[in-house]
């Protein structure tokens, strides 16, 4: 207690307003939450959504959340323009843990990010960089600050970088930042799957995790001794000690079999350990461990909590927040907070863009759930791009994809989908007909097991004409389909992921996606509800446009047209033969009846039509197939907008499709 008092104190002397990136982090969440309990100038910056895992946990104030993508240097510039911040603290970091394995993503945001971040900071500005002890990497035993670097791995070599670019801003833009080298800290709303939330969680329940060998060494200091680190470090930074690094350590080496002692004492605990059933990383070092003089010296900092009292909190702090219920399910298991991909097929939808951007996201707000929403501008001749480009710009989670013309919605939504990240993906039309408000019914009907949700018109606010005829297309095409299609179910649904990419996989080019959605099967139900008529202008589809629509959806999911040719064949045969007997009985018995020319113009014009009608859906199929042997793409991107990010060459489009597939 008498702790949390002095760091409160401490807090309340930073100069603010106060930014800290990466605070979706586990030391990042940590600080955040000390910070925001005395301070309403603190912000929350992330490039994750206001409802990551940690975030969401934890319950800091929306309007002090701010979605900043540290690599678009427009991104990071608004967050400064609009905050103004004094003190910056920085724990964005990439790489840290072993399933972070993209090379580029880990030199992009630890080295790019920090630049971007220390550009717009102004002369004297206070920063704090979170660096990391794996800066030395093969020297790692207790070395002193200005000791040979000799980083063995990727990360490394990034947060080396990311040190020296510190240095100079400090010493060449005057701008008061010094580098911590945080060495191996643990402590509440660390990752589950790490060595001693992990050690905990087990002893817990009387037994022990899997273990790499029992030399291997750590220097652990616990989370509350890191954010001091954090604070003090900015209310006692000069222009004697900008530029400089410090290790934040508590000095002792502690070995796996050590940590594993200390714990089983700690809870009266007699397990014998299996060291090695676990194998090593390349990274495990024997003997890590720090020298945390400097900081003593010029930070007046010094760790408080020891070994085993700081496990014997995460022991506390496990029970109490119902560890194994609720924190390792939602970590594990992302469909407890999943991301939710919105693809939206616009086409001259320029009115309804914003309206609809502003629904779906007080809908997701509402519901607290994470989203990404993808606009496929298909070739609109409105100026539906203008409209999305300062949409994109403010919100880092907005991605505008433009065609080079008008490919269909069908393909426009293949398009988007190939893209999307989302554990789950929405479909829906950018003419406002498709109420982002139904998107809550699909999440509950998914969380009840359901794997494809589908919007059921039950209702349309359009002519009765048009509602017969849809009403009569539906009920056509499924008795003429081979699969069981529902009744009037469009395009507006929700999909799981794995639904997702078996659509995208299917190597068809022309497709017809609510009858692929019924055809890869899954678990389907539909949602009701009244599809409103359209907002602003007027409906691009019309009557031939809804004819072809017909036509495509039964010749690519039946084969009844082609049975109707072979039972119309064998009746007419069966007719004709019939005639010819009824014909030669009658020129028998009855010679005196008159022969005339409206009989044989009667049967030509029919057998004509007849021959005509089988021709004509021979003809379908064979365009089909030959729409499908020449293998042209779908559609054809010329630009992607995310953020402040344009990709306009093919080479950068390629790249960017690449990446997020």
């Amino acid at each position: 207690m008498k702790t949390d008092i002095e760091l409160y104190r401490k807090i309340e002397l930073l100069k603010g307003p106060v930014l800290v990136f990466g605070a979706s982090g586990f030391i990042g969440a940590n600080l955040v939450d000390a910070l925001i309990k005395i301070r309403k100038d603190c912000y929350i910056l992330t490039h994750e959504q206001i409802f990551a895992w940690r975030l969401k946990l934890l319950q800091f104030p929306v309007e002090n959340i701010i979605h900043c993508d540290i690599l678009s240097k427009t991104s990071v510039q608004k967050v400064f323009e609009k905050i103004k911040p004094r003190t910056v603290f920085n724990l964005a970091a990439y790489g840290t843990y072993s399933k972070e394995i993209n090379v580029n993503l880990i030199y992009e945001t630890n080295v790019i990010g920090t630049i971007n971040i220390l550009e717009n900071c102004k002369e004297g500005t206070i920063y704090i960089h979170a660096g990391t002890s794996s800066e030395y990497g093969l020297n790692c035993t207790t070395p002193l600050e200005n000791e040979k670097l000799i980083p063995n791995s990727q990360y490394a070599v990034s947060k080396v970088s990311a040190s020296y670019i510190v240095k100079y801003y400090a010493q060449f833009r005057n701008i008061h930042a010094i580098n911590l080298r945080l060495y191996s800290v643990y402590g509440e709303w660390e990752e589950p799957d790490r060595l001693i939330p992990t050690l905990i969680q087990n002893l817990r329940n009387n037994k022990l995790p899997e273990l790499v060998s029992s030399n291997i060494s750590r220097d652990f200091i616990y989370i509350s001794d890191a954010i001091f680190s954090l604070i003090v470090s900015a209310l006692n930074i000069s222009d004697k000690i900008i530029g400089n690094s410090y290790n934040i350590a508590t000095g002792k080496k502690t070995t796996i079999a050590e940590l594993v002692s200390i714990a089983l004492n700690e809870f009266n605990l007699k397990i014998n350990p299996q060291f090695g059933s676990m194998p090593n990383r390349n990274w495990d070092l024997q003997d890590w461990y720090g020298n945390p003089e400097k900081a003593k010296k010029d930070l007046d900092w010094t760790p408080k909590v020891s070994l085993n009292e700081g496990l014997r909190k995460i022991y506390e702090w496990q029970e109490k927040t119902n560890y194994d219920n609720s924190i390792i399910p939602l970590f594990e298991k992302p469909q407890l907070n999943p991301l939710i991909s919105v693809v939206v097929a616009c086409y001259m939808d320029a009115q309804a863009i914003p309206i609809l951007y502003n629904r779906l996201v007080c809908v997701f707000n509402d519901i607290k759930i994470r989203y990404e929403i993808i606009f496929i501008n298909d070739g609109s001749p409105d100026n539906s791009e203008e409209i999305l480009a300062p949409i994109c710009s403010r919100d880092p989670w907005v991605i505008s994809i433009t065609h080079s013309r008008n490919f269909g919605s069908q393909a426009s939504f293949v398009s988007g989908m190939e893209i999307c990240t989302g554990d789950l993906v929405v479909l829906m039309d950018g003419d406002l007909q498709d109420p982002p408000e139904i998107i809550p019914k699909f999440l509950e009907k998914w969380k009840e097991g359901f794997e494809v949700i589908y919007g059921k018109r039950i209702k349309r606010e359009a002519p009765l004409l048009m509602q017969f005829f849809y009403k009569i297309f539906y009920l056509i095409y499924r008795k003429l389909s081979n699969i069981n299609i529902p009744l009037d179910a469009g395009d507006f649904s929700m999909m799981e992921r794995k639904v997702v990419k078996a659509l995208i996989n299917l190597p068809e080019t022309e497709q017809f996606l609510r009858g692929l959605r019924a055809w890869v099967g899954f678990k389907h139900t539909g949602v009701e509800y009244t599809r409103p008529k359209r907002m602003f202008g007027k409906s691009t589809n019309n009557l031939r446009k809804n004819f072809l629509w017909a036509k495509k959806a039964i010749f690519s999911f039946s084969f009844v047209p082609l049975e109707f040719i072979s039972y119309l064949g064998f009746a007419l045969t069966g007719i004709s033969f019939l005639a010819l007997i009824i014909q030669i009985i009658a020129k028998i018995f009855y010679p005196e009846i008159p022969h005339g020319i409206t009989t044989i113009i009667v049967l030509v014009l029919f057998f004509g039509g007849i021959q005509i009608l089988t021709i004509s859906f021979l003809g379908e199929y064979i365009s089909k197939i030959f729409e499908e042997t020449k293998k042209r793409p779908k559609f054809i991107r010329t630009k992607i907008r995310k953020g402040n990010s344009i990709f306009i060459s093919n080479e950068q489009i390629k790249m960017y499709v690449d990446e997020r597939k």
